[in-house]
């Protein structure tokens, strides 16, 4: 045989590896018999480690578990699609949800969901504010990560597991999702824009970080970061962005990542609650809070888990 044409025919045989990887998915009955573990082993034959990494593709720990934790207030519209979404996102969670307040159902609604193992619902007797509520859920999260997750549909649950990966792999103590870096987004107000670009701004000027985006609500932490901060917080409402971020930032060793996520953002009618007046409040905060935590002491290294 011309050794060419040889060389052609095997390059058309898959490889002795992809073969055995074919042949342990053709002893699964059905996909959905596939667990995480082996669904990531597979992959990491079949594309290497490396690829893998690139691609979001990696194990949580035994025994690790997302705090989802979701301040509410007059969300009954969205808040059942919400809490759907961070079930099936394919992360191990529990989800503690804090009603500030609602007048529209919510709170009947949340009542109804009491018992549910995955579920822990606190309530606050009058509306304080998303910082208020934020600060009941962090003093009861149990998980290896916490995450803010807010009940209106602008954040998607999906990317939880995007966020997580430089936690969980030991890069980052804290990463922040980026409505500014490249992701898709609903392209709403411009001033609301110029605004956050600008409030971001001054705030990197204070901490000497390199945030693209300091008012997302997607901030995911490691546990002993939480459990450090949370009892320090004072904002009761949107100061909560800067003033979390001043003290994050004030931590010594503290390791910071930041990466796109896509955002869906609501108009006023939809039920947007921010106003130019929290944007007052956050200017001040970022004044206020610009030292950090008085006693800030460094988070060890070990991964979430």
């Amino acid at each position: 045989m011309n050794p060419v044409v040889a060389d052609q025919h095997t390059a058309l045989r898959p490889s002795v590896k992809f073969r055995e990887i074919l042949e342990q998915l053709a002893g699964v009955g059905s996909a959905d018999e596939l667990t995480d573990d082996l669904r990531c082993e597979l992959l990491e034959k079949l594309l290497g480690s490396a690829v893998c990494r690139k691609l979001g593709v990696y194990r949580f720990p035994p025994g690790f578990l997302l705090s989802v934790v979701i301040p509410v207030y007059n969300e009954v519209r969205t808040l059942a699609e919400v809490v759907r979404r961070v079930r099936t996102a394919d992360v191990p969670c529990e989800i503690i949800l804090v009603d500030d307040g609602s007048t529209d159902g919510t709170r009947d609604l949340l009542r109804s969901w009491e018992g549910q193992n995955d579920l822990r619902i606190l309530f606050h007797e009058r509306n304080q504010g998303k910082g208020a509520a934020l600060k009941t859920g962090f003093a009861h999260v149990r998980g290896s990560a916490v995450v803010v997750q807010d009940a209106d549909l602008e954040y998607d649950p999906a990317e939880f597991k995007y966020l997580l990966q430089p936690i969980v792999q030991q890069q980052a103590d804290v990463v922040f999702g980026s409505r500014f870096s490249g992701d898709s987004h609903r392209v709403l107000y411009f001033w609301h824009y110029m605004g956050n670009r600008f409030l971001t701004a001054l705030s990197n000027w204070f901490t000497n970080l390199n945030l693209t985006d300091m008012e997302t609500c997607y901030k995911v932490f490691r546990r002993e970061v939480i459990d450090q901060i949370a009892p320090t917080l004072q904002e009761m409402r949107f100061g909560f962005e800067p003033e979390i971020t001043a003290k994050v930032a004030s931590i010594p060793g503290i390791r910071i990542y930041e990466r796109s996520i896509s955002y869906c953002g609501r108009t006023y009618a939809e039920g947007k609650k921010i106003t130019w007046r929290d944007g007052l409040r956050a200017l001040w905060c970022i004044v206020k809070y610009r030292r950090g935590l008085k006693h800030a002491r460094p988070i060890g290294g070990t991964s979430a888990g």
